[in-house]
């Protein structure tokens, strides 16, 4: 009988895997990672960790697996909310979601859980795992979910064959009625229990609450930067290659306040990243304001009105070789090679059509349309049919 650890968070989709599992023979246990104790920047009341601490702990009961509480606060700040405060201070905007399934779930936890006897670790992820043989060598494939509408797998972009090779995704061929239904037949205590909305396992926190811990606020200026700037016309019409012409496609424009008018005051440029239409708090415009750019180093947020702005379109973006990942590193690509993928640079983004360019030093994805807010520091993943084959940090 294999042993399976569930990290139960005290949602439904992992009360519904533990289920699952225990069905399909596996002799289950059931661990809760408590991440976070500051309770003053969660929205009181919006599912603090002891809430769903008692509720993973109700489920562990009525489905008669063994249940314990870990706390992983420690590992927790240090490999994700330190570099979540780097990373705002760079004038980055992080994904702590897909850092913590990396570095917590799938490598600290993984690792107690294996500490354990265990064999797998599982989670509620809407995603699925294959497996073929190339050279009688097996190779792990990340699968999108069959539920398109809750697809998961882009959380799990940066996970590596020996994370996969441990992992379970028992609820990944179901939809989340499938799965909510199921849980109301179990009489399951989460069955109704809303989605989480917060950090990865911190609950919901007011995110420049949590920034404001340590990112101090300071008085900024806003600027509107009118689209007919000829900041954006400049298109260059000669490449004397691919390469420089996909340097000129995801170049970082570089503004200056002489480049458009102050239409406002803000309390810190880290708190705000491209793309944001909300909390900039000026008004009288003709089309909402949208941020195109943050200067952290000046403390200015640069702006332009709608969001077709060209400040905001860009139709390729580049990865560095020290943050691009292969999950399929028998398929990663060398110098000089291109491969046509799909590929999203947000969770719930639609799959856009693109092209990989592998470069000396890292790799471009040359986008077939162009893409809103491209952000750094968010991760693009990239997919060939329904299987993710790799991501990165967007530079």
């Amino acid at each position: 009988m294999k042993r399976v650890v569930v990290g139960l968070s005290g949602g439904v989709d992992s009360s519904v895997a533990a289920y699952l599992l225990k069905e399909q023979g596996y002799e289950v246990i059931g661990l809760f990672m408590k991440n976070w104790h500051d309770d003053s920047v969660t929205i009181s009341n919006e599912c603090p960790w002891l809430d769903d601490s008692n509720d993973a702990m109700l489920v562990a009961e009525k489905l008669g697996i063994p249940f314990q509480t870990i706390d992983l606060s420690e590992q927790y700040k240090e490999r994700i909310v330190d570099y979540m405060f780097k990373e705002y201070e760079k004038g980055r905007t992080p994904n702590p979601d897909v850092l913590c399934n990396r570095e917590i779930k799938f490598d600290v936890f993984m690792n107690i859980a294996l500490e354990l006897g265990a064999d797998y670790v599982a989670t509620g992820h809407y995603c699925r795992k294959g497996t073929i043989q190339n050279d009688g060598e097996t190779i792990y494939r990340l699968l999108s979910g069959a539920d398109h509408n809750k697809d998961q797998s882009y959380f799990l972009c940066q996970l590596s064959q020996e994370q996969l090779s441990k992992a379970l995704f028992p609820i990944g061929e179901l939809t989340k009625p499938e799965v909510r239904e199921l849980a109301t037949r179990l009489d399951l205590v989460t069955a109704e229990k809303k989605d989480s909305q917060g950090l990865c396992f911190i609950g919901k926190v007011k995110l420049p609450d949590f920034l404001q811990q340590q990112l101090k606020p300071k008085d900024g200026v806003i600027v509107e930067v009118s689209e007919d700037k000829g900041l954006y016309s400049n298109k260059a019409s000669e490449f004397a290659s691919k390469e420089e012409e996909l340097e000129y496609l995801s170049r970082k424009i570089e503004y200056s306040i002489r480049d458009g008018e102050i239409v406002g005051k803000h309390q810190g440029a880290h708190y705000f990243t491209k793309g944001q239409r909300k909390g900039l708090a000026v008004g009288g415009t003709p089309e909402p304001l949208f941020v195109i750019d943050t200067d952290v180093e000046e403390n200015v947020i640069y702006t332009g009105q709608g969001k077709n702005h060209p400040g905001l379109l860009k139709k390729a973006l580049f990865i560095n070789n020290d943050e691009l990942h292969w999950i399929r590193e028998d398929m990663a690509l060398k110098a000089g090679e291109t491969m046509q993928v799909q590929a999203r640079i947000r969770y719930r983004q639609p799959l856009q059509k693109a092209t990989l360019h592998k470069v000396e030093n890292g790799l471009y994805i040359e986008f077939e349309q162009f893409q809103s807010a491209i952000t750094e520091g968010q991760f693009a993943a990239w997919y060939i049919d329904e299987e993710l084959i790799g991501s990165g940090v967007i530079s």
